[in-house]
């Protein structure tokens, strides 16, 4: 594969920090033994838990986003590996995978201007690229009948674990979108924000719950998109944390009940989460506590192909931050899986 880059024993050693009396998740995951054939590989692996990350923010800048999504994956890892590997942790059902990156398709989107159509243009075709190293290998991690967890890029992502897991599965997939947006904008080209559209055009995606909306940013084009479309279901953060018109852990029983009846994805946007550094980063949203109890119910259905974790814009100064906390978020999903 092109675009993949196998996560190494050097790496693994370079970034654990180990202490005495204490065993670190890293020294207990798994990794690829060689980077020949990723399926036949992980068929024979004893893992249920396949991880790797997406370095890219095109999808972000095609849909006039701020870039930084980029950084996600590398925050996350230097902080999940030195987590502790303990009865709570399950490392040994965990395998690293590695990440996609697209170095040359970034250095080409650096020297663009958001300004220019022709360069959103352009951007949003090699977005199309990128769905195509996505969808392959999140296929590849279902077919081989792993759950895959992916960190890092925009939310055009969303695209490639939707039609990878459905052209793995035979079938369409169900997906709830845990965000303050509804990434349901019209097909004009791949980008961050129509991941969801495009991949329900194509039949990939049936049903779909976009959970905590923003009112201020949903046009009123898009809510009537959304209320035609019965396969669609969706509720607002100002309906469940600003009015209380409607309770938190109804919602979730409500988006269940949309969602959990077939194999769905879960999807949790950065966006969504209060003063999380992110490409719409927001000062009014549900909290780090919230977005951790979401994922626990979710992950706790029986149903439930994927973990994506998306939107993260760590700087320099937040990476530590961004990284425990998709750290948090994985590991709530695994915990949640593994005490069912």
């Amino acid at each position: 594969m092109e675009h993949f880059k196998p996560f190494t024993q050097s790496e693994l050693k370079t970034l654990l920090n180990k202490r005495p009396k204490e065993t670190k998740l890293g020294e207990h995951i798994l990794i690829l033994p060689d980077f020949g054939n990723i399926y036949e590989q992980l068929l024979k692996l004893d893992v249920s838990y396949v991880i790797f990350g997406i370095k890219e923010d095109i999808g972000v800048f095609a849909n006039y986003g701020k870039s930084g999504t980029y950084n996600a994956w590398d925050a996350t890892i230097n902080i999940l590996l030195n987590i502790q590997s303990n009865a709570h942790t399950y490392a040994k059902k965990i395998l690293v995978l590695g990440h996609l990156e697209f170095e040359s398709y970034q250095n080409k989107v650096n020297g663009m201007d958001q300004n220019k159509k022709k360069h959103i243009v352009k951007a949003r075709n090699i977005v199309s690229k990128i769905d195509e190293s996505v969808t392959y290998l999140i296929s590849q991690i279902v077919n081989a009948g792993k759950i895959p967890i992916i960190v890092g890029g925009g939310h055009n992502n969303a695209y490639g674990n939707i039609k990878g897991t459905s052209l793995a599965l035979k079938k369409p997939i169900n997906v709830v979108n845990f965000d303050a947006h509804h990434d349901f904008r019209a097909e004009e080209g791949r980008h961050s924000g129509n991941g969801f559209s495009y991949a329900y055009a194509e039949g990939f995606l049936n049903n779909y719950f976009a959970f905590g909306l923003h009112e201020n940013y949903t046009s009123n084009t898009i809510f009537k998109t959304l209320n035609k479309l019965k396969a669609v279901q969706y509720n607002t953060f100002e309906s469940m944390i600003v009015r209380q018109d409607v309770t938190f852990e109804d919602e979730i029983e409500m988006a269940k009940n949309h969602v959990a009846i077939k194999p769905f994805g879960l999807e949790i946007d950065c966006d969504a989460i209060q003063d999380i550094p992110s490409s719409a980063m927001t000062p009014s949203g549900f909290s780090v506590n919230a977005a951790r109890s979401f994922i626990h119910h979710f992950a706790k259905e029986p149903l439930v192909s994927y973990l994506h974790v998306c939107e993260a814009a760590p700087t320099d100064e937040t990476e530590s931050q961004v990284g425990k906390l998709i750290s948090y978020f994985i590991t709530d999903f695994i915990r949640a899986r593994e005490s069912r």
